[in-house]
């Protein structure tokens, strides 16, 4: 399974500030609105060189004494049990309370690597205060300030430290497929048509799939995993504890796929949610494919098709990359095009591009239209490279790499999907000094 951290600890010490520290500038999933913190639940951090899922309990654990000890014991352990490293934070400036007694006794449990971050400590005298936090029975205590940083590299060094290798999947050598989305999307019975069983358990009651499901499937002549998950969906609507859980799965899947098919909804159009989930793929790499399900519902002429794809480009901005098929698992309108096209990401996702051809594309482009030049110098692109990762990695070597812009990256991205097939998936631009 993939890597995930847990931030966990009693209300008001500053689990959410640590969050947001964690993962930068990385958007983290659960954000329904932008700028509010407090909405924000899943995060991609990566730091040594190790990349994981990030997940903010603090909503869980609110109010008064009872209904922390109940959210603890009914949502938050359930997620710590999917976590691989916990990070326990507690106040120095409210030294050791009740609640983080009691919290400790939980953490203990687990049998999982704790680490405590003993938070606000912003200067010298409240760091040496941190001792008295040797008596919840943990080894490992970082002063830290969540607000500034101070203390967070040293924390994230033995986070990285701890997390274990990533499990490598069942079928490591086949193609992995997950499908998400929002509940009651149509996910479960998009499986269940496609394997000809009731693989997955269909409800018309939204968040019925409670974990990630398995199954191998051939088609055009290609083996490879479809897996199916429970529904995401934004932070505020999760309300019980099973399907916290089930929302935490669902993401792992995501990590440990090669291409996810996100299905939307045709009557609702692309939600915020959607979205979402959208950049956290993009952030992993991973390819993808939007399925417009319940397309029989929608009232339409010859032009509702395209117009839908312009708005989901608007909408999607850079990631307007994603090829889109609108079908209908009832009617099973396009559903084993939905595959195709998936396969065919999965092997854009793959894709090599020989050097020789690379520069004699590219650097015609890149001559018409040259980087523009920064504070009078100019950039001279000489040479591009495919680096042997995925997803689809370049190297653009150059005298000037710290001058060249996100808007020329973005043109140098587009000359590549122009040229070469590279739907569907993410495409990373790096410029190095030549």
């Amino acid at each position: 399974m993939a890597n995930v951290v847990a931030i966990v600890g009693r209300p008001n010490v500053g689990k959410s500030t640590l969050f947001n520290r964690l993962i930068e500038q990385r958007a983290a999933i659960m954000d329904d609105e932008s700028g509010v913190t407090r909405d924000r639940h899943y995060g991609v951090a990566e730091w040594n060189g190790k990349t994981f899922t990030v997940v903010d309990t603090g909503g869980y654990v609110s109010g008064s004494d009872d209904v922390f000890e109940g959210a603890i014991r009914q949502q938050v352990k359930q997620a710590l049990a999917e976590a691989s490293v916990i990070v326990f934070m507690v106040d120095v400036r409210d030294g050791l309370t009740g609640l983080d007694k009691d919290f400790s006794h939980v953490l203990r449990e687990l049998d999982k690597p704790v680490f405590i971050a003993a938070n606000k400590a912003d200067n010298a005298q409240l760091t040496h205060l941190t001792g008295e936090f040797y008596a919840l029975g943990f080894e490992h205590i970082y002063p830290v300030s969540a607000v500034n940083g101070s203390g967070t590299g040293d924390l994230l060094d033995a986070i990285t430290a701890a997390l274990p290798e990533e499990a490598v999947p069942t079928h490591d050598d086949l193609p992995r497929i997950a499908i998400l989305g929002r509940p009651n999307a149509g996910k479960s019975s998009f499986l269940n048509t496609l394997v000809g069983e009731e693989r997955s358990i269909v409800t018309d009651v939204a968040g019925t799939t409670r974990d990630a499901i398995d199954t191998r499937y051939n088609l055009f002549g290609k083996d490879f995993i479809l897996t199916d998950t429970a529904g995401i969906r934004k932070k505020s609507r999760v309300k019980d504890s099973l399907e916290f859980y089930s929302v935490l799965r669902a993401l792992q899947a995501l990590q440990n796929s090669d291409v996810c098919i996100i299905m939307i909804d045709a009557t609702r159009g692309l939600e915020s949610q959607d979205i979402n989930i959208i950049h956290l793929a993009d952030k992993y790499g991973k390819g993808m494919v939007l399925m417009v399900n319940k397309w029989d519902l929608v009232k339409k002429d010859t032009h509702t098709a395209e117009e839908m794809k312009k708005t989901f480009a608007a909408r999607l901005g850079d990631l307007n990359y994603i090829p889109v098929v609108f079908a209908s698992v009832l009617t099973r309108q396009r559903i084993f095009k939905a595959i195709e096209k998936a396969i065919e990401v999965y092997e854009n996702r793959q894709r090599k591009i020989p050097t020789s051809k690379l520069n004699e594309v590219m650097l015609p482009a890149i001559e018409k239209n040259p980087p523009p030049a920064t504070k009078g110098k100019y950039i001279k692109i000489k040479y591009v490279t495919q680096l042997p990762v995925v997803p689809p990695s370049f190297a653009f070597f150059c005298n000037l790499p710290q001058y060249v812009k996100a808007p020329y990256k973005r043109y140098l991205e587009n000359q590549l999907r122009q040229n070469f097939k590279l739907e569907g998936v993410p495409v990373r631009i790096f410029l190095r000094k030549k």
